[in-house]
């Protein structure tokens, strides 16, 4: 069983930056692949990035491509999205999950588990 708690989300201008956490409860987070995805009002929950658990290999979403960047901290059982050149499409709620111990870290919302309660982002423009 895996908590997470997201958290720095708030209101920024476009062109700013944000860094958003997750903490993770439990021993054993290195085993997980880790995920961000984002939902707007009215749309479905979407990819943002992920990380995995094996080499912290990244992918991400070709519309963050560039500007947001996913990174893990084993030790602290915390994964981060730093989001620089925001932009008014980028505001959503963002929440973190966690996959299947040792599984990679895919796209598909369905291959996660655990699910944090989600940050709210918004950016003005």
């Amino acid at each position: 069983q895996v908590q997470l708690v997201e958290s720095g989300g708030g209101l920024v201008q476009a062109g700013g930056s944000l860094r958003l956490s997750c903490a993770a409860s439990g021993r054993t987070f290195s085993r997980y692949p880790m995920g961000w995805f984002r939902q707007a009002p009215g749309k479905e929950r979407l990819f943002v990035a992920g990380i995995n658990w094996s080499d912290s290999s990244t992918n991400y979403a070709d519309s963050v491509k560039g500007r947001f960047t996913i990174s893990r901290d084993n030790a602290n059982n915390t994964m981060y999205l730093q989001m620089n050149s925001l932009k008014p499409e980028d505001t959503a709620v963002y929440y973190c999950a966690a996959g299947r111990p040792w599984t990679i870290a895919t796209m598909t919302s369905g291959r996660y588990d655990y699910w944090g309660q989600g940050t709210q982002v918004t950016v003005s423009s």
